[in-house]
């Protein structure tokens, strides 16, 4: 194909994409109100702790904000509804350009990354409630709490971003060594550091009193760690086999 045909067909794929997200989007938009009562049910647990619920509200501050909430909603969901049309349209894109087995190594990798990104982003909302509730007790008494909706909102959304990210990491590590970019045994290396990490997060993560769950969410990222290291020692072993069976018996001897 020419580079005006390629042109052509990205902005095909482009405007399948928007359509679908829109649709996702007025889908979405009707669901705000229930999305909207789930995300206020820390607030609602806090209000109900301190026993005066004119003190722990949800604000908004502005006389577009509500919508402007709800829109925000609106297209986060959308964008998850609209995902397996918008990532088939990338894939259809790009996969004439790319060899049998970078066709393999993308499938695995995506395959792998989909779920553990979803594993994750619902760890961050299971972990969310304890977070604000965790937070709140820092408020001095005799102090309102009055959560501004689109800071609240972002919270939740980043907090459920960075921890579905975390939960790929391991799959982007897989994807470096296959680059050639570190060797399994680089990766094991950094296992200390790993495991540090993982505790401090589930520590802060989690509610104090519950060790169950910190020790739940942080064994499950050293696992994840490991297993992306033990894969890295496996392809360094397959790839070091294959450059050996490739070089000539003096060389090999």
């Amino acid at each position: 194909m020419s580079l005006g045909q390629h042109l052509i067909e990205l902005r095909k794929r482009l405007m399948i994409s928007a359509i679908a997200l829109v649709v996702g989007m007025v889908v979405a938009f009707f669901i705000t109100d229930a999305v909207i009562q789930l995300l206020t049910i820390p607030i609602n647990a806090i209000a109900m702790e301190r026993g005066d619920e004119s003190d722990v509200q949800l604000m908004f501050t502005t006389v577009t904000s509500a919508f402007d909430l709800r829109i925000r909603i609106a297209f986060a969901i959308g964008l998850l509804i609209s995902a397996p049309i918008w990532l088939w349209q990338i894939w259809a894109f790009i996969m004439p350009g790319l060899t049998r087995k970078e066709v393999g190594y993308t499938a695995a990798f995506v395959g792998a990354a989909v779920p553990l990104f979803f594993a994750g982003a619902s760890v961050g909302w299971i972990v969310m409630p304890h977070i604000v509730e965790i937070m709140s007790t820092f408020a001095p008494n005799g102090t309102a709490l009055f959560y501004q909706a689109d800071y609240y909102y972002d919270f939740v959304f980043k907090l459920m971003l960075v921890v579905g990210v975390s939960f790929v990491l391991p799959v982007f590590l897989v994807a470096l060594n296959v680059a050639g970019v570190i060797s399994g045994r680089g990766i094991l290396k950094g296992w200390r550091v790993a495991v540090l990490v993982a505790t401090l997060f589930a520590a802060v993560a989690t509610p104090a009193a519950d060790a169950v769950s910190m020790l739940m969410l942080a064994g499950i990222l050293v696992v994840l760690f490991f297993a992306a290291a033990g894969v890295s020692l496996l392809f360094d072993r397959r790839r070091s086999k294959r450059e050996s069976a490739l070089l000539p018996p003096e060389a090999a001897g």
